[in-house]
């Protein structure tokens, strides 16, 4: 029963990915790629800030929260450097796809979380707040070593992320107890609402559906850390320390995240190989559709 509701509840977003790979003709790259842009710049910052500020916030929670998520993103870092001796001799075409093994997609995680019966969007709100400046420096300090971005610009690039922007506000807003006016807040959720359906579309849209077929060494590492071992030493060590159990389950749940969908777009930023880390990023999307709800199953029925 566990599973065939976490199924139910993420069916549908995975069907939305395939729709966006139906319809990808549809729209032409720019189109595609404009709407990745407004939901990077708009439509997720709203759902990240209206997440978290539209309910009181327990500071505690989020002292716990934050180091956690931390922890899993080092892990993902360190143990994801393993596919170095099997990857491109150029370290910053390691580096396009070595962010992969901790980098997470957001989108998936507030739909994921919608199958947890512990957990809500609000503690969602605060995984990311806490996750993504980290993730980000990680991903940008791996990709300036192999390129040639000075320290004031990558911490620049990191500090005014959008993501990063709109979580700490929301984080802030949300432990400060202050409610924001109805007038304010509506049109944000507005915006929200559009968030992740349109991730999900642009997700199917740009992937390459053809990616398991390629498969090696280097991407089943990093594919590996981040579907496997991130969810498997989370979840080991929340029962081991006795965590409660909705931090339990959402900590699982995030540690067990495809990895972002945008990340290939952040490689070729920085000149890295753009369709080696693209390759990664679709297989790790088409594997987490049978990973994510096999880790929701086991945390919702170990706690």
């Amino acid at each position: 029963m566990v599973v065939a509701a976490v199924l139910a509840g993420l069916i549908p977003s995975f069907l939305l990915v395939a729709l966006g790979g139906l319809v990808r003709k549809r729209l032409s790259e720019n189109a595609w790629t404009g709407l990745d842009r407004l939901n990077f710049e708009i439509l997720f910052p709203a759902l990240l800030f209206t997440a978290a500020a539209s309910r009181p916030m327990d500071l505690g929670r989020v002292a716990v929260i934050g180091p956690s998520v931390w922890a899993i993103l080092t892990l993902g870092l360190v143990a994801g450097y393993a596919a170095r001796r099997f990857g491109p001799e150029r370290f910053l075409d390691f580096a396009g796809s070595w962010q992969t093994a901790w980098r997470f997609n957001t989108a998936m995680g507030f739909v994921a979380v919608g199958t947890l019966t512990l957990a809500d969007a609000g503690m969602m709100a605060v995984v990311a707040g806490m996750a993504v400046p980290l993730a980000n420096i990680f991903a940008v300090s791996a990709l300036s070593r192999g390129g040639n971005l000075g320290l004031w610009a990558t911490v620049r690039r990191v500090a005014l992320n959008p993501f990063l922007l709109a979580s700490v506000a929301g984080v802030l807003v949300g432990i400060s107890g202050w409610t924001p006016p109805g007038l304010i807040l509506a049109p944000l959720h507005l915006l929200a609402q559009a968030a992740i359906p349109v991730a999900l579309l642009s997700v199917g849209a740009t992937m390459d559906w053809r990616a398991l077929g390629r498969m090696d060494a280097f991407s089943a590492v990093l594919v590996g850390v981040k579907l496997l071992l991130l969810p498997a030493v989370t979840l080991g060590a929340c029962l081991l320390l006795g965590a409660e159990p909705a931090l339990a389950q959402v900590l699982t749940m995030f540690a067990a995240l495809p990895t972002a969908s945008a990340a290939h777009v952040l490689a070729s930023a920085f000149g890295a190989d753009r369709m080696r880390a693209a390759t990664v990023v679709a297989q790790s999307t088409l594997l987490s559709a049978l990973t994510l709800p096999l880790w929701i199953s086991l945390v919702e029925f170990l706690t």
